[in-house]
């Protein structure tokens, strides 16, 4: 078969071929990979960026994707820490990490979608009492995962969405998948009262953005729940400790370790059936697994999924 493998991990994947899977023991199951997402923890934990990276070489990356088994049935799967992931003709997976897909859903969309809208969807649902009603922020709202987690906001009831990022033009765009209102780092005081921040920026832009607000609700001991989801602007931030003192705030993690595998497993069927009736935007762009070193560091507004 054919695979992307990446050698060290300051290269890029080489397309190539490689020696089939074999099953070892009855948990697992040699699948054929329809399409897989190349999303920003696949890079970071090919890189050995990522905290749950084991930085082991040669690899194939692909945290993700859509496969079919040997019966025919179509899956989601969500990959264990492997050196044989889904960038491949097949693959091997433990089908209880896995759901099984309706009939007629398109492969491309669901590999897209998954995994960026997984973050905020599990994180409002296992991480915090959402409830209907809630206001919400969203800190880095730009990107894939971030505009993704307006619409799973809405989607839950939220009464009101800010979109926050840098991009003017892109977080105007948001008004039509949900967002009420859009602002820019420097306007933050204007979610001051939010019940929910989904942060996928961290570093300075959260910490200058955490005071302001903070010193701003109305009602200083009204909850405040801080998801922190991603770090796409630092892996640190300097928060004071006032901003744990002088406001009702709780700070939370949202990633592979804070959610139990069991609850992401139990959340994946209810979100694959929102992405295929179309309750989420997906902009997905499909590409051949044969064009992966061109396409590994590709700038796209599109989410890349690579198809045999």
């Amino acid at each position: 078969m054919h695979a992307a493998v990446i050698q060290t991990a300051d290269a890029p994947p080489v397309y190539r071929d490689h020696p089939d899977p074999a099953e070892r023991h009855g948990d697992e199951m040699v699948v054929e990979v329809l399409a897989a997402g190349l999303h920003h923890l696949t890079r970071a934990k090919a890189n050995g960026s990522h905290y749950s990276s084991k930085g082991v070489h040669p690899l194939v990356p692909g945290v993700d994707g859509v496969v079919r088994d040997t019966e025919g049935n179509l899956r989601y799967v969500v990959l264990d820490d492997s050196a044989l992931g889904t960038f491949a003709d097949r693959t091997l997976i433990d089908p209880r990490r896995s759901v099984i897909l309706p009939d007629g859903i398109d492969p491309v969309r669901i590999a897209a979608a998954m995994n960026p809208a997984m973050s905020s969807w599990i994180a409002l649902r296992r991480r915090v009492e959402f409830h209907a009603g809630q206001r919400v922020l969203v800190l880095g709202a730009t990107g894939n995962a971030g505009r993704m987690a307006v619409q799973i906001a809405k989607l839950f009831g939220a009464a009101q969405v800010v979109a926050a990022g840098r991009d003017t033009a892109r977080l105007r765009a948001l008004t039509a998948l949900g967002a009420d209102e859009t602002i820019t780092y420097d306007q933050i005081g204007r979610a001051a009262d939010v019940d929910v921040v989904i942060d996928y920026v961290w570093g300075e832009p959260a910490a200058g953005a955490m005071m302001p607000m903070l010193t701003a609700r109305a009602d200083r001991t009204a909850p405040l729940a801080w998801i922190q989801i991603g770090s796409v602007a630092g892996q640190t931030a300097p928060i004071p400790s006032v901003a744990l003192r002088s406001a009702r705030l709780q700070i939370v993690g949202s990633g592979i370790g804070s959610v139990p595998a069991r609850d992401i497993l139990a959340e994946l069927p209810e979100l694959a059936s929102a992405v295929a009736a179309g309750a989420i935007d997906v902009r997905a762009r499909a590409v051949p697994l044969a064009q992966v070193a061109q396409a590994w560091t590709a700038e796209t507004d599109d989410r890349i999924v690579f198809v045999p």
